[in-house]
């Protein structure tokens, strides 16, 4: 529930700070004073609105899942939005994401306003249903969540089939393509510093007949070796050094010459061509090494693709037995299911009696494996359909689902909003709505704006939005209740009988 609620600075109010209890609580006060706007900064405080306010502040009995959210729980937690140059959203104090308070606030707020569709939906039904068997038959939420477990891998599975199956038709082209580039780089056969090996041959085959006629013109230097010698010996200087450079510059010279006997033994042709093939390797694949691992990249394809086989039989066998074992499931789930309908179907249109609409019906429709099992519930209105139906027989008719919700729920349910859901209502409809309310205030904390006595007679809190110089908000006596409920029912100018309706509507509704 929400215990407390501050606002500020938000339109036409400068400040309101109110305590809730559980039940039932009503706002009232005339049109234009700021109830919605009330409504909207509450739902804003934890995240399912946005507005512009200064501060907008709840303290609410909501248990945050600690691991999920990083946030340490509190009692109460206090959810808050601060508008300066921009808009902060904060639990406990610590800054915090809209989209994290609004999905913990989901957990426990439902907002009824304009049309949704989203309680009518099948899924939605089917849960309903579940609820009810959970609360009476002891085994269905264990028999449903093992059905559930079973039928996401079930999915998952056969979504893996579908891949394989698509990679499949596949398959030839891409054994194709992997054998085709495997041996496109085989033919070639590069290894690593090929490159700049095949460079430095076509560097000395550019130049070999300029580098044989040098050492040839070179070598006359060794005529003169022994007159050297002599001369440095008369000279009384060690000619060691210079027989050592001559043996060196002979090792060279024999070395280059022998380096160009073996290359008269190579093709510049083939150098050439085996350039171009290197080339267009390194242009390919940006590289001899990432070439090469290419190559092997392909191999482990083609060895996946050899795995296909085996994995599509693998699955398809598993596949077969998930769906024998969700078959027998979804059996013994519909057979269940189909005991309570009749139940559920009278306590709903036990509810639309009271709020005065036509009977319902919940059929079950078969349908193939789902989520649910093998059918799902559909909800009809005699006579009408739900798209056709006025805001107020709408919103009936939603309450009427809310409280055939509550009964197999235990303890506080949560909070749920309701704006002007007696609008446009008769005093018997607006009675109607009241006693589902008094009822759904079992399970749930209330907020309601009203315009109409009989609900706002019920109200374990009755909240007065009026307007001096700015909106305000206060909680109002027994006395101050009898004197509203007397306005809304004969406007500003009160009367006796309007306030002896009031006193006798306030003391039907007390508990």
């Amino acid at each position: 529930m929400i215990e407390r609620f501050y606002l500020k600075d938000f339109l036409s109010f400068k400040e309101a700070q109110l305590e809730f209890k559980s039940g039932l609580v009503v706002f009232t006060g005339p049109s234009g004073s700021g109830k919605s706007i009330l409504m909207r900064s509450i739902l804003a405080s934890v995240g399912l609105d946005n507005v512009e306010a200064g501060i907008c502040e709840s303290s609410v009995r909501w248990h945050i899942n600690e691991e999920q959210y990083g946030i340490i729980n509190e009692f109460p937690n206090i959810f808050r939005q601060v508008k300066k140059e921009k808009t902060s959203y904060f639990i406990n104090h610590q800054r915090t994401s809209k989209s994290a308070i609004e999905a913990i606030s989901k957990g426990y707020l439902r907002h009824l306003s304009l049309k949704h569709y989203g309680d009518f939906e099948p899924a939605s039904l089917m849960r309903l249903v579940d609820a009810h068997l959970a609360h009476t038959h002891p085994d269905h939420k264990d028999d449903l969540a093992t059905y559930q477990t079973l039928y996401a891998t079930f999915i998952d599975e056969k979504e893996q089939l579908a891949t394989l199956l698509a990679q499949e038709k596949k398959l030839l082209q891409l054994k194709e393509f992997a054998e085709f580039e495997i041996a496109k780089i085989d033919a070639i056969h590069p290894t690593i510093g090929e490159d700049e090996e095949l460079q430095k041959i076509k560097k000395q085959l550019s130049k070999k007949e300029k580098i044989h006629e040098a050492i040839q013109a070179a070598q006359a230097i060794f005529r003169f070796e022994s007159s050297v010698s002599t001369a440095l010996t008369l000279l009384d200087n060690p000619s060691a050094f210079f027989d050592d450079a001559m043996n060196e510059l002979r090792n060279v010279f024999e070395g280059e010459l022998e380096n160009l006997e073996l290359l008269e033994e190579v093709s510049i042709e083939a150098i050439l061509d085996r350039i171009e093939h290197i080339a267009q390797l390194k242009r390919r694949y940006g590289g001899i090494q990432e070439a090469l691992d290419y190559r092997q990249q392909k191999i482990v394809e083609l060895e996946s693709y050899q795995n296909i086989e085996t994995s599509k039989t693998h699955l398809y066998a598993r596949i077969e037995k998930h769906q024998k074992q969700l078959s027998t499931l979804a059996k013994t789930l519909s057979k269940r299911r189909k005991t309570i309908l009749p139940t559920l179907h009278d306590r709903l249109n036990g509810y639309l009696s009271m709020l005065y609409l036509r009977n319902a019906t919940l059929t079950v429709e078969p349908i193939e494996l789902s989520a649910f099992g093998i059918g799902r519930v559909v909800l009809g209105l005699e006579g009408t359909q739900l798209d056709k139906l006025s805001s107020g027989e709408f919103n009936r008719l939603r309450l009427a689902l809310l409280a055939l919700k509550v009964e197999c729920m235990e303890g506080q349910g949560g909070v749920l909003m309701l704006d002007e859901i007696d609008a446009n209502l008769s005093g018997e409809e607006s009675m109607s709505v009241a006693k589902v309310l008094r009822h759904l205030s079992k399970n749930y904390q209330i907020f309601v704006i009203s315009h109409q006595p009989q609900l706002t007679s019920m109200g374990d809190q009755h909240f007065l939005v009026y307007k001096e110089d700015q909106s305000r908000v206060r909680e109002l006596s027994h006395e101050e209740r009898i004197e509203e409920i007397a306005r809304i029912i004969s406007g500003e100018a009160i009367g006796e009988e309007a306030r002896g309706f009031a006193k006798n509507l306030l003391k039907r509704g007390s508990r």
